[in-house]
């Protein structure tokens, strides 16, 4: 019968602690006159070496002018001699020419694990810091001039899991988005959409942005084009220039081409507009400077699109379930004079100088001064290049502007998380110098770049400005319907409503999934093949286990009262308790080294570990009763283990599919 164990939140770390605590005591009590060396406690290559592995006595014999072997097997014999006051270690053997291995006392452990599951339920595997801080994690941040794309979705994907990671281990964190309004970008845009007479959107607004944004672009483009390659005709010396002008004009007269065919009605009007327009470009860079100035005009002009635009996001990420808690307006903080005060703050240090009519920031000098290159993970030989503070005609940059609303998130917050892509290395380094050199250099150190690479998708090429690229909406439309395809297939006797929430909750989780899954640096490469695949390494194949697991469970409930967990003794069962018991460890590695792939590693890993398990043994069928009801608490410490795994990175965990 069932022996209901003590309570943990992290029953492998529970047995882990044991058996330092246990080698500690012993190489004290065995190994006089030599200090305990710091040491590790790592998962051995193979289970047939126990379930901790010490390569300790390594280290002590080079020290004692030793046999590794001698000194493990004294340090073994002490151990067993004290192990029956660690109740979690079944046995500790010297091996290998000098390893400790520790082997769990399994039937100790499956108790631990499997009742703190089922007591602890959601909670269980969110092991809370004894040091909680006040984090921002700042994501998304796109430019509210198009929808957001597949491109952006990684970052909103990779940055609300984070932030749901850090919540769970006891952070207080908020979320928060950064609104460029004050780039060229947006005084395009603004252009555009004022040519067409402030039109109101057609469709989603933040689509019908992105197509004025888009036409408006290219046309100017090729505008701009025509021009230069009309000046190249008069040079003979510059025909080679030429040559490359007319290449890309030619691109650019393919994308107007497709956007004509996609957007006609608007396409011909801006088009009617902008060649009616005597100096565009002198247009565009008023608009900008009126804008940075405050001017009523342009701020109610440049405003009222982004707002639209910002309307189309929030419906974009509240289906993808991702939540803002502070929309932060890039112009505030141009207009309020934080940037002007810190831009003239950094010109009274020795890192800035007038170069022409700009200022350079020196951020090579801040990093030699005081002595950050080690702290920041640079080699000594990397000469960091200087930082362009603003433009000649007075407009600041965005890396200017980026250093007072960084301020402004430290005095929110002890920690800063900016989910950037990786071609912002450089800009994010520069930023941090720029910090230091204004005497922040502790919020330097506690400002970290999560940066991540690009999602290519096979035979497409993504650029905003002509119009090509496929967006989050386009993505979750189009995962939805594969997944109803399939759901409907595999389950036909469901109601539509059943149907179509299922589909929903599984094409937006496989995207999700899939978004995660890689390491951050590496890029993505994006097919519905892969992203939709039930059968493996996928979305699908995870929450398809999790439904296997509750239709096992619905069949048959499990019955504390007759299960006896030292029952549980095959190696597939062993392997999945164990598994289980690792989660939270699992789970602080990546809250505290901000590694979310890691639960996308350990979810596909579960679930591979219960179908191998399910195929191979009998549950519900299972005899005696006792075997039963332990394997049906196996099932069933699986099924919340892999919910409250899954939950960390968005992804819905549903009962059927």
């Amino acid at each position: 019968m069932v022996n209901l164990a003590p309570i943990s939140m992290n029953p492998f770390g529970e047995f882990r602690d044991q058996c330092r605590t246990l080698l500690e005591r012993a190489i004290a009590e065995e190994v006089i006159g030599i200090e305990v060396l710091p040491f590790s406690l790592e998962i051995p290559p193979s289970s047939k070496f126990g379930e901790l592995t010490s390569s300790i006595c390594f280290e002590m014999a080079k020290r004692l002018r030793s046999d590794p072997m001698r000194i493990a097997e004294k340090i073994k014999e002490r151990a067993e001699s004290e192990r029956v006051h660690f109740p979690l270690i079944r046995t500790v053997k010297a091996e290998g020419q000098g390893y400790i291995n520790f082997y769990a006392d399994f039937a100790e452990l499956s108790k631990l694990t499997l009742n703190s599951v089922r007591v602890l339920d959601t909670e269980y595997g969110h092991v809370k810091t004894d040091k909680p801080l006040r984090i921002i994690v700042e994501h998304t941040s796109a430019n509210p001039i198009h929808p957001l794309h597949i491109g952006h979705a990684r970052n909103s994907v990779l940055g609300d899991s984070l932030a749901r990671i850090l919540e769970a281990r006891g952070h207080k964190v908020s979320r928060n988005f950064y609104i460029d309004d004050m780039g060229r970008q947006s005084a395009i845009i603004a252009f555009g959409y004022k040519l067409l007479g402030r039109p109101k959107p057609e469709g989603k607004a933040d689509h019908f942005i992105g197509a004025i944004y888009s036409i408006t672009s290219c046309l100017l483009e090729i505008r701009r084009l025509k021009d230069e390659i009309k000046k190249m005709r008069l040079n003979e010396e510059k025909c080679s220039e030429g040559l490359e002008l007319q290449r890309r004009l030619d691109d650019w007269v393919v994308a107007a081409a497709d956007l004509r065919e996609k957007f006609p009605k608007l396409f011909d009007k801006i088009l009617d507009e902008v060649s009616r327009a005597e100096n565009p470009e002198l247009e565009i860079n008023l608009l900008l400077r009126e804008y940075e100035a405050g001017k009523e005009d342009a701020k109610k002009l440049v405003r009222e699109l982004s707002q639209q635009c910002l309307d189309g996001f929030k419906e974009t990420l509240a289906r993808a379930e991702i939540s803002i808690d502070s929309w932060d307006w890039e112009s505030n903080f141009v207009w309020r004079s934080d940037v002007t005060r810190y831009f003239e703050a950094l010109k009274k240090t020795p890192y800035v100088s007038k170069e022409g009519n700009v200022f350079e920031f020196d951020a090579e000098m801040v990093a030699q001064t005081l002595r950050l290159k080690e702290e920041f993970g640079l080699k000594e030989n990397y000469d960091i290049p200087s930082l362009t503070l603003g433009r000649s005609d007075g407009t600041t940059l965005y890396t200017t502007r980026d250093i007072a609303y960084t301020i402004w998130k430290f005095s929110r917050a002890d920690r800063v998380i900016n989910v950037i892509g990786m071609e912002q290395n450089l800009a994010q380094l520069q930023l941090k110098l720029a910090l230091c050199a204004l005497g922040y250099v502790n919020e330097a150190k506690m400002l970290t770049h999560f940066s991540y690479n690009l999602v290519r998708i096979p035979g497409y090429r993504i650029s905003a400005r002509k119009g090509r690229f496929l967006s989050f909406d386009e993505v979750m439309d189009e995962a939805v319907e594969r997944a109803y395809s399939e759901v409907s297939k595999r389950s036909p006797r469901l109601s539509e409503s059943r149907k179509r929430a299922i589909s929903e909750a599984v094409g937006i989780g496989a995207v999700k999934y899939a978004l995660i899954e890689t390491d951050p640096q590496k890029p993505v490469a994006f097919t519905w093949e892969r992203v939709l695949d039930f059968e493996r390494n996928s979305g699908p194949y995870i929450q398809y286990s999790h439904t296997r697991a509750c239709s096992i469970l619905r069949k048959a409930k499990v019955k504390v009262e007759e299960a006896d967990l030292t029952l549980l003794k095959e190696p597939l069962e062993r392997d999945l308790v164990l598994l289980i018991a690792r989660f939270p460890e699992v789970f602080v590695d990546a809250a505290d080294n901000l590694k979310p792939q890691t639960i996308v590693d350990f979810a596909n890993t579960l679930a591979d570990k219960f179908n191998t398990f399910y195929a191979s043994l009998s549950v519900i069928k299972a005899e005696p009763p006792e075997l039963r009801g332990a394997r049906l608490m196996l099932v069933d410490a699986f099924r919340r283990t892999l919910r409250n795994a899954v939950s960390l990175i968005g992804i819905k965990a549903p009962q059927r599919m």
